[in-house]
């Protein structure tokens, strides 16, 4: 259900708002035609889209095109886009889901091995953060939560960049192999990148968890699991720290998302031609058909992470297993 609300919304984005601002249907065919169209092509692009026609009939077509597949002409030449159909690029002349598939692995080795690291480094900063409150490690950690949260991943990227590589060669400058090909290769390759997209999501995670820990360790229960004689270990694993995990879940499916869903500015700055990298090569030469098909693949990674958060709830706090 919400993924047909989505691609509803997505329609509605890049077909009806361009009418109401003002658009013709030639107007929204130079889209997809590209740079510099002839009159021709134009002409071709309308009648063979159906801009023209009314919006209800381009939504039906839509739809149909996304689950059946469609045929595309060139001059003489037809080619067929299977389902699921995400539309066919008139630059490059290929289908648009198989080139985001290609480039799916790269945003996946991102999104994933970044996440690893900024649940650990996060939630463990945060729960030293709460149990020593006030120290020098704790003042230090929120401090550098507080850096790592200001500055944006294109600022973090270039420095890791000019130093970490150009400067002191303490990584290669290579291009990213697949993990099949050469495991150690592309862990040296993604580890940058992944520490420099985990340094901003590990600051929020710390900063989450230890709000959550200090407010949780002030509980009865608490003070009653301490009198009992449980030990301090037992006392925040067991019984702080898994109600505090409950909003991490939470942001964490988000999180993941919308970063499998094309991590722009991280690929843009090491190299990466993943996911995101090609949006952005997208937009820059107006192919709509492959900025479409971003879209809904990036829609349909939050709604499968959402789902899995849902999922995940009751393992991490079994109150919630206990109530339903």
């Amino acid at each position: 259900m919400l993924l047909a609300v989505v691609t509803a919304v997505t329609f509605w984005i890049f077909y009806v708002l361009p009418r109401w601002a003002g658009v013709t249907p030639h107007g929204m065919a130079a889209m997809y035609v590209g740079k510099a169209p002839t009159p021709e092509a134009l002409d071709a692009t309308v009648e063979r889209l159906g801009l023209d026609q009314p919006i209800a009939v381009q939504f039906f077509d839509f739809l149909r095109t996304l689950l059946f597949g469609q045929e595309f002409t060139f001059g003489r030449e037809t080619v067929e886009c299977a389902a699921p159909c995400l539309g066919y690029s008139f630059n490059t002349n290929s289908e648009v889901l198989p080139q985001l598939l290609d480039r799916l692995p790269v945003t996946l080795s991102l999104g994933l091995g970044a996440a690893v690291i900024w649940v650990i480094g996060g939630v463990a900063v945060g729960v030293l953060s709460a149990v020593k409150k006030g120290s020098l490690f704790d003042r230090l950690a929120m401090g550098t939560a507080l850096v790592g949260v200001s500055l944006p991943i294109y600022f973090t990227g270039l420095l890791a960049l000019a130093f970490l590589v150009h400067e002191w060669g303490l990584f290669p400058v290579s291009r990213y192999v697949p993990f099949t090909e050469n495991p150690v290769g592309w862990f040296q390759v993604m580890f940058l990148p992944w520490v420099t997209l985990a340094f901003l999501h590990a600051a929020q995670y710390a900063r989450q968890t230890r709000a959550g820990m200090l407010e949780t360790l002030n509980e009865d229960y608490i003070r009653t699991a301490r009198a009992k004689g449980l030990s301090e270990r037992k006392v925040i694993f067991k019984h702080a720290l898994r109600p505090t995990l409950t909003p991490i879940v939470t942001i964490l499916g988000l999180d993941i998302g919308m970063v499998l869903g094309g991590a722009i500015l991280t690929e843009t700055v090491f190299s990466l031609n993943g996911v995101g990298a090609y949006a952005i090569n997208s937009i820059v030469a107006k192919d709509l058909p492959v900025v479409l098909g971003v879209t809904l693949l990036g829609a349909v990674f939050i709604v499968v992470c959402n789902l899995v958060v849902d999922l995940l709830y009751p393992l991490v706090d079994p109150r919630v297993r206990i109530a339903a």
